[in-house]
């Protein structure tokens, strides 16, 4: 009898099965969703992009044909900011589903409605950050702009700009080491504000203009190239992310160098395993949600109703439509609550419990609770289905470990477990460690998300 369970490596588990080329191949894909899904708006459209590729219809369209059998597959829409995809099981709705569920949002700068000002010479953009960053971490990086802004005649106009290698890009400037004396002797989340993550964006005046020429030309090239006029900024969503393509890491290209990892790693392989799944016994979704950075609020939020009406509508679809029937369908169910954990980093080893971390390239990883200070905010997986999901990872052959969010009162944080564990369902958080969690550019483990999405098909499939 071993004293100490010892998580395997993936990698070796990967050399065993000759799995190397579906973990490139694996990569290469989501690195590709990485690039195309900028924000949670591009990563719905892609989303819906490859589920009507695997013949999904939308729920308008199931409403419409008024029905729904097994093995139908349905998407449904949140505002463009948010996709639930359903495979139609075997027993139906109120016996419960098998859900994994992530966020397709991620930490960024958002512009603020009247944004736009010149101050010597530069133009600018007036910002507010979304979700928890580390403020110097955006200054002195390209950055690229993207969004949606209504126009005065209601037409919606997407905006991109610094992806292509012919774009422009922007950045937020920083102090030289010079004249930073007095910044270095501040704490570090003060060297830089919230009010000081002002995106550069122009320093050409435009000819014959007193007033400050230099927006005014941008403000131009707004005009002539969306038809933008200055108080269009009031009806816009634009978000200022890092400019450029997810990237090979290391001289073993074992992983991966991208923005918005978290959550979209996660949200990418609980597509990619519903795609790939066929006739399951259980209503298999691939829930993906919006604003999980800033406490799943909104309508697009996890906290809206709209996971639950579309739910409801699909009982209807069934006959015999009661709300019990949509409570029960929820406390059957069971979840994978799809969201990163934090990788151990030897660079920062005070802050983990090394026994309780999650290592880069041992896998999946299964977090039983998270919250912060006595577990506070967090779901707390019970032992019978922490086990459960232990065995079907284990049947599958699926390389995973446990972890925790480092030591006990160090810090913490939450996912969206809680909220489909206060309506009855059996959640545990599962996914990837993550190193810079946060950060404009996060890293992952190749073999790690492979595992990833070798669980989320594993739960998928199971008929228990």
């Amino acid at each position: 009898m071993k004293l100490k369970h010892e998580f395997k490596n993936a990698w070796g588990v990967i050399r065993e099965n000759n799995a190397m080329e579906q973990v490139n191949n694996y990569s290469k894909e989501y690195m590709n969703f990485l690039d195309v899904g900028k924000t949670e708006r591009t990563s719905a459209k892609e989303i819906i992009r490859l589920a009507k590729e695997h013949g999904y219809i939308s729920i308008e369209e199931a409403i419409n044909n008024k029905s729904v059998k097994p093995g139908d597959k349905i998407y449904a829409n949140n505002k463009d900011k948010g996709v639930a995809l359903f495979l139609i099981g075997e027993k139906n709705l109120e016996s419960g589903m098998k859900i994994v569920g992530g966020h397709i949002d991620a930490p960024r700068i958002d512009l603020k409605a009247n944004p736009l000002y010149e101050d010597a010479n530069l133009g600018f953009f007036k910002t507010h950050y979304y979700g928890g960053i580390k403020k110097y971490q955006w200054t002195a990086l390209p950055l690229a702009m993207h969004g949606v802004v209504i126009l005065q005649d209601g037409k919606k106009v997407d905006i991109s700009i610094g992806e292509d290698h012919s774009d422009p890009v922007f950045c937020i400037t920083d102090l030289l080491p010079h004249l930073a004396a007095d910044q270095s002797q501040k704490k570090l989340a003060e060297g830089i504000t919230g009010e000081g993550l002002n995106i550069l964006i122009g320093s050409q005046p435009s000819e014959g203009v007193d007033k400050d020429p230099v927006a005014y030309h941008v403000l131009k090239i707004l005009n002539e190239k969306y038809g933008m006029v200055e108080e269009d900024f009031l009806s816009a969503e634009i978000e200022i992310v890092p400019a450029g393509c997810s990237r090979e890491l290391g001289l073993d290209r074992s992983m991966i160098l991208g923005y918005g990892q978290d959550d979209r790693s996660c949200s990418y392989a609980a597509v990619k395993a519903i795609l790939q799944t066929e006739s399951p016994k259980y209503t298999a979704v691939a829930l993906c949600v919006d604003k999980e950075e800033i406490g799943s609020n909104g309508n697009t939020g996890m906290k809206s109703r709209f996971f639950e009406n579309t739910v409801a509508e699909l009982i209807a679809l069934e006959g015999n439509y009661n709300d019990l029937k949509v409570r029960r369908a929820m406390a059957n169910s069971k979840v994978l609550s799809a969201d990163v954990a934090v990788g151990y980093d030897p660079n920062f080893p005070e802050v983990y419990d090394k026994r309780n971390s999650a290592f880069i390239g041992n896998g999946l990883v299964l977090c039983k609770y998270t919250g912060s200070r006595g577990k506070g905010g967090c779901n707390d997986a019970n032992a019978e289905f922490n086990a459960e999901v232990r065995r079907i990872f284990n049947e599958a052959n699926v390389v995973w470990q446990t972890a925790e969010l480092g030591k006990v009162d160090q810090g913490g944080g939450g996912t969206i477990a809680y909220i489909l564990a206060e309506l009855g369902a059996e959640v545990i958080d599962c996914g990837v460690a993550v190193l810079s969690m946060h950060a404009p550019y996060e890293v992952v483990s190749k073999a790690d998300v492979y595992e990833m999405y070798k669980g989320y098909k594993a739960f998928f499939n199971i008929n228990k």
